[in-house]
């Protein structure tokens, strides 16, 4: 099984139409958990022109977009809407989201041919739903665990209740001493200039600019995956005399001191795995058709989740991974196109990820189908491995991890697990380990 990105590149020496484009820029940066300013940035333009390309406001030029697709490590064709390998692609996905209807997929390209116009709307659209999606997961986290919205509603509801009580005092007493009746009119005042500035701070932050949301950081380990996805999930420089050191400076730039330790102990984990399982011999055996984390293990003397870990770091890597503890707890979370992974709370109990937990040192090897409108398939590889720091007088401490492999040739013989995100925005209505009412309507049964 090959792990190298299968992005093609097509000629384009045209700049693209913005209608489609700025849509898939803006799909690719949020499946690398990307932030807007850091992309812009990187390419060499302002957020707020990346802003508008992004809506579709604005047309993006060949130089911009080739800028664009380097720093989010795919090719221009994928992000160009005159690239027709591309839309087809898109066609065909909109045709998978309603397995109900059997569209006319012999005729794809006749139809793309004839009404290019109509073919890019109904990619638009299937785009456009994609993102509508990934929004309600977004809003459902920050409406939940978001503590910068907490804190602010907490602070509106504060200035009410005191707004209401001292209203109350004057409307209901009519003997008070003119001392204190001129106190509770200065309490009213300032209360109720605290409650508009906490009003007027809450709708900025609900109705602030996407760069608003993405700088909102909500935890040590989200600044940690930001900095690798940044990088494109990959550390390289390992390689070289002193590259530990200078991923090290740049893990000390990162915001909290929380965030810099976990990523320093990121980078000492990392380091020791690529020691004993370089990238180069890491491809060969890949494109040698050895993809199984087991026997790579017992090859290179690695655990089987650190070999997880450079199966999912590789350069050029499609394969997204997932890490929890014993109690469910996801501490690390490297995303894969069309295969959702929760921000915040827990995540799918289907996951075979979980059921790992249970067993430890056993592979489970899975085909899954998360739920949403792409129906995509995985294949995913999943183990426990347990650890005795303090010997047989300590804690047994577990920890599983799931690789995961996007199956563009999935066997129809093979069983399919059906599984989800999280249950908030799950559509899976008849899902037999569902905890919670979903926010989202039934689409997929």
């Amino acid at each position: 099984m090959a792990l190298s990105s299968q992005w093609t590149a097509m000629p384009n020496s045209q700049p693209p139409p913005a209608s489609l484009t700025g849509s898939l820029i803006r799909e690719r940066r949020l499946a690398l958990g990307l932030r807007q300013g850091d992309v812009a940035q990187a390419a060499g333009i302002s957020a707020s022109y990346l802003n508008l390309i992004e809506h579709n406001r604005r047309r993006v030029g060949t130089e911009v977009l080739a800028r664009l697709a380097s720093v989010l490590g795919t090719e221009t064709a994928i992000l160009s809407e005159g690239a027709g390998g591309a839309l087809i692609d898109d066609l065909r996905a909109a045709a998978a989201t309603t397995p109900m209807v059997q569209p006319e997929l012999d005729r794809i390209e006749d139809f793309a041919g004839r009404f290019p116009g109509w073919a890019a709307v109904l990619a638009a659209q299937h785009h456009r739903a994609a993102q509508l999606e990934r929004a309600v997961g977004a809003l459902n986290d920050r409406l939940t665990h978001d503590p910068h919205l907490s804190a602010s509603l907490h602070e509106v509801l504060s200035a009410l209740a005191s707004v209401r009580s001292t209203a109350a005092i004057l409307a209901d007493t009519d003997d008070i001493d003119p001392e204190w009746r001129t106190r509770f009119h200065r309490n009213l005042h300032q209360d109720s200039e605290r409650l508009a500035t906490g009003a007027e701070a809450l709708v900025a932050y609900l109705d602030g600019p996407d760069t608003a949301v993405d700088a909102g950081l909500a935890a040590p380990q989200e600044e940690v995956e930001t900095w690798l996805a940044a990088r494109g999930w990959h550390m390289t420089e390992l390689a070289q005399p002193d590259g530990a050191d200078r991923l090290l400076e740049e893990v000390g730039g990162l915001a909290s001191a929380a965030a810099r330790s976990l990523g320093a102990a990121f980078l000492r984990q990392a380091e020791a795995d690529f020691r004993l399982l370089p990238d180069a011999m890491l491809q060969a055996a890949l494109e040698g058709g050895e993809d199984d984390p087991c026997l790579l293990a017992q090859r290179s003397g690695l655990p089987v989740l650190a070999v997880m870990r450079r199966m999912a770091l590789l350069p050029g890597s499609q394969a997204g991974l997932v890490i929890c503890d014993a109690s469910g707890t996801l501490l690390f979370r490297k995303p894969v196109d069309g295969f959702a992974l929760p921000r915040f709370g827990a995540a799918c109990p289907l996951w075979p990820l979980f059921a790992a937990l249970a067993r430890p040192m056993l592979p489970l090897a899975a085909q899954v189908e998360p739920a949403g409108r792409s129906l995509r398939q995985f294949r995913t590889l999943s183990i426990c491995e347990a650890r005795l720091p303090q010997g047989f007088a300590g804690p047994v401490l577990r920890e599983a991890a799931m690789l995961i492999l996007p199956d563009e040739a999935p066997r129809a013989a093979d069983p399919v697990l059906a599984i989800g995100s999280s249950c908030r925005i799950c559509p899976r209505a008849r899902c037999p380990a569902r905890r919670e009412p979903s926010v989202m309507a039934d689409a997929t049964g």
